[in-house]
């Protein structure tokens, strides 16, 4: 019961910006009969103030001018380049990292080294491109000899990321390696656990699966990974 309000809630947020289009054509119409205004009662009020929250969603370019030059943790210090996050801005996947390394702090761009490479290779074999999914990261700069995140860089870092989701607003997420996984999922279970099965997002389903850097480094989990990319494939293809 409680999985068919979610399913009937989410269909109907998608539907809000056409109703608002909608209604705003008819009271333009009625306007234009001479009618001055519509009495609503408080009630409907407060609903149509929901709604215009509701459909009030920033786009990629509005949060991107709002991160601008960036000096909220440390890392600011050394990068090159802030990675904000690149692909199709109504992407059905959302493909989530840990963080640029040494390739993408000089382009400005995820995945563009050597795990960029597999993971396009990745996308590839389940009938995806790069073009048609987005990609980021948990933070958009680079740690100094790509240490793992500190909880701090974490923190001022992924409000960012969760507007970027809600602007999105996908029809999946997958998360690529340990932090990605942890910091949306809020848990500390490692990924060899939180691999493999679909969990949720803000409503989103959520399959974590290793880093392709890990998997550079660990070539006999890549049969898991194949795994995970399959299970990922046939609910793209569902969704």
């Amino acid at each position: 019961m409680t999985e068919s309000i979610q399913t009937f809630n989410k269909s109907t947020r998608q539907l809000l910006p056409e109703i608002k289009e909608g209604l705003k054509n008819y009271l333009q119409y009625m306007k234009g009969l001479g009618y001055e205004g519509v009495a609503l009662s408080e009630t409907s009020l407060r609903i149509l103030d929901e709604w215009c929250k509701e459909t009030m969603v920033e786009t990629l370019d509005t949060i991107q001018k709002d991160l601008g030059a960036c000096r909220r943790c440390k890392l600011h210090k050394g990068r090159k380049h802030i990675v904000f996050g690149d692909g199709n801005p109504r992407a059905k996947l959302v493909l989530v990292g840990e963080g640029p390394g040494y390739e993408e702090d000089l382009q400005g761009l995820p995945f563009v080294g050597k795990a960029g490479q597999l993971l396009t290779k990745m996308l590839k074999a389940i009938n995806l491109l790069r073009e048609e999914v987005y990609i980021c990261n948990i933070i958009k700069c680079r740690p100094p000899k790509n240490r793992n995140p500190e909880p701090d860089e974490i923190a001022a870092c992924i409000p960012f990321l969760r507007r970027q989701i809600r602007a999105i607003r996908p029809n999946l997420i997958c998360t690529l390696g340990t932090f990605a996984a942890q910091a949306l999922l809020g848990t500390d279970t490692p990924i060899s656990q939180l691999r493999g099965r679909f969990r949720t997002y803000e409503d989103i389903p959520l399959l974590a699966t290793y880093h392709p850097a890990y998997l550079l480094r660990n070539e006999s989990k890549k049969r898991e990974a194949w795994e995970d990319l399959q299970k990922l494939q046939e609910v793209y293809e569902r969704a």
